[in-house]
């Protein structure tokens, strides 16, 4: 059986390990991002239990992650469409 050159060869077997090295690389790296997500939605979990016990402490406020200060959140009155047309 006739075969490929030798230099042909060792081409042939640099590019398929590059792609298995790549490939390997790939998979790594997706387990790296599921890690990233899953951390993710535990601190936006524990966020969100944050800003419940701050909303029970303070009620509906506006607080600047800066410096911690906050101003209450005033909610609009609905006003009938109705109302809207007479001002």
């Amino acid at each position: 059986m006739p075969n490929i050159t030798e230099e042909q060869l060792k081409s042939l077997q640099e590019k398929v390990g590059m792609i298995n090295q790549a490939q390997s690389q790939l998979g790594g790296i997706e387990v790296q991002k599921h890690q990233l997500l899953h951390q993710v939605g535990q601190v936006q979990g524990d966020l969100q239990q944050l800003q419940e016990e701050l909303e029970k402490e303070y009620g509906k406020v506006s607080i600047n992650i800066q410096d911690g200060s906050y101003e209450p959140i005033t909610e609009e009155e609905d006003v009938p469409v109705s109302e809207l047309a007479k001002a």
